[in-house]
């Protein structure tokens, strides 16, 4: 892990080296906090831009609402430190790390009195699958761990405690030889990957699982439905079933971290000719030029640094 200059935490910035955190802290022990993954690029302009900020925040405050968490400061200075986190590590490419976490000011199960406690940390972070990965596609398994349910975990919300399963998942999947896993939902349908969305090029016609399917609402999924739109591709959503995945004739993943990247392989199976697919070229191509500010339709989505 690269690591930056400082970090923003609780109002003011601390060295990197400095931000700690007590060994009783609530959400360390239970699990309760949310958080948010963004990434900035550097433009066309060789000015950095962080990619669909809003929406981020957006997102990591309507998670803290989910989960009954009062995040003590507004969206405007969540939104605006970010920028200054950015700007004070001098990065012109990153990955973006706001948390919101509860204190150490008291232990049970009761959250109800417990400081909420904000950190937003940025470093430099290449391709999380790899190089390799984005160009010729990954490995992936069909993850014998079953995703949340949306009433057991409330799905809508990125929670920190969330991720035990999809550490679950991608240490199996990793174990047994493969980059990625997929996990399925309580009733046996396609959910999402174990830090991404999935979606499936079949007969012609682009599917990705409907959001009842205990997948969180990723902010790139929702990039390549307008993407898709842009391209005149439609974009179905709906249950997809894993033998569905296997006589796909292509497959990628999508999030903030892992970006577009195909998939080659589920399961032993070879998908499609087991290279990058031309709809997923597509997507991915117009994804990338988008995010480095190489088009104006979509420079909405970026907010300069």
């Amino acid at each position: 892990m690269e690591k930056s200059e400082k970090i923003w935490l609780d109002g003011k910035f601390i060295p990197w080296h400095e931000a700690n955190v007590h060994v009783l802290t609530h959400t360390l022990h239970y699990g309760l906090g949310v958080f948010e993954g963004i990434r900035c690029y550097q433009t066309k302009k060789k000015k950095s831009a962080i990619f669909r900020l809003q929406e981020h925040v957006d997102r990591l405050f309507n998670s803290a609402i989910v989960l009954g968490i009062d995040i003590p400061f507004a969206k405007k200075e969540i939104f605006n430190i970010i920028l200054q986190v950015v700007r004070e590590n001098k990065l012109d490419e990153c990955y973006i790390r706001p948390i919101v976490f509860l204190g150490h000011n008291q232990m049970g199960l009761n959250p109800n009195g417990v400081d909420i406690r904000v950190a937003i940390a940025a470093w430099p972070w290449g391709a999380y699958l790899g190089d390799d990965g984005i160009n010729k596609g990954i490995r992936v398994r069909v993850s014998s761990f079953t995703r949340h349910h949306v009433n057991i975990s409330l799905t809508r919300a990125k929670a920190c405690g969330y991720y035990i399963n999809s550490i679950l998942a991608k240490a199996e999947a990793v174990r047994d030889g493969f980059d990625e896993a997929i996990l399925l939902d309580p009733q046996g349908y396609v959910s999402e990957g174990s830090g991404e969305n999935i979606f499936l090029l079949s007969n012609g016609r682009l599917k990705t699982p409907d959001l009842s399917c205990s997948n969180l609402e990723g902010i790139t999924r929702d990039s390549v439905f307008d993407i898709c739109k842009h391209l005149k591709i439609k974009v179905e959503e709906g249950h997809i079933t894993r033998d569905e995945l296997y006589i796909a004739d292509e497959v990628f993943l999508t999030g903030t971290a892992a970006e577009i990247t195909p998939v080659r392989e589920i399961d032993g199976r070879t998908i499609g000719n087991g290279q990058r697919g031309k709809i997923t070229a597509s997507i991915q191509k117009l994804f990338f030029e988008i995010a480095h500010g190489k088009h104006a339709k979509f420079k909405k989505w970026l907010t300069e640094v």
